[in-house]
């Protein structure tokens, strides 16, 4: 059985069990439930009633949140000539091609957040996929991470682009942003992914698309939220 330390079993004693609080409760408490001495990420986890066996049913993509996750990401992209040199222009922290795919392969280099590629590099990308795809690396056209427009990419991860994919279970999580955001910027971005994910029903699917949804900051205990909160 796991034992939590007694910050956390602190800070859980001041949700009721299984109660499903409104979002402007729900964003004050995770704050005040948050127990680590720095920033805390707040992140967020919605249970959909998907069955991620089904190829219909596995949803992926990304979305540029309102204000921003409150995270600093180092950008990689991987392209040639005129792309590379915007690339460079627009802010990304390492740009290359084929040196940089040799340099993932041979030194285990990962000193990045996020790669950008266009698709003429995806072919070379392809042969460090066993190496990426664990990680969650590998650029998706889905996640505006293979383009031919690097520019408009980098400043959507610069803006606080995040990615999002169903797990095994059905879940899909995210980050709402910082614990030292005002409640009003944490309260905008909560809605914002929840009203996007609601919209992503695929047709297959019947009855309620979104089963729960709940946040937690770093090391926290998670909250419930009243889905009825939503304009869903």
């Amino acid at each position: 059985m796991k034992k939590f330390g007694k910050k956390y079993v602190e800070a859980s004693n001041k949700l009721e069990k299984n109660k499903e609080y409104p979002i402007n409760e729900a964003i004050k408490l995770v704050k005040e439930t948050s127990i680590t001495k720095f920033d805390s990420t707040i992140d967020i986890a919605i249970k959909l009633n998907v069955d991620p066996k089904k190829a219909d049913q596995q949803l992926r993509g990304s979305f540029v949140l309102p204000n921003g996750t409150g995270k600093t990401k180092k950008i990689l992209v991987i392209a040639k000539g005129a792309q590379a040199d915007a690339a460079k222009n627009a802010g990304a922290d390492f740009v290359g091609e084929k040196d940089m795919i040799e340099k993932i392969q041979k030194e285990n280099w990962f000193e990045y957040d996020v790669i950008i590629a266009t698709p003429e590099m995806m072919p070379e990308l392809g042969k460090i996929g066993k190496i990426l795809g664990p990680k969650g690396l590998m650029p998706n056209p889905k996640t505006n991470t293979v383009t031919t427009n690097v520019v408009a990419a980098i400043e959507d991860v610069k803006k606080g682009m995040v990615s999002y994919k169903t797990d095994a279970y059905g879940n899909i999580h995210s980050v709402i942003g910082k614990v030292s955001f005002d409640d009003s910027k944490l309260q905008e971005n909560l809605e914002y992914i929840v009203s996007t994910i609601s919209k992503l029903k695929p047709a297959s699917v019947k009855g309620k698309f979104i089963k729960s949804i709940s946040i937690a900051s770093t090391m926290g205990p998670g909250i419930r939220l009243d889905k009825n909160s939503f304009d869903i």
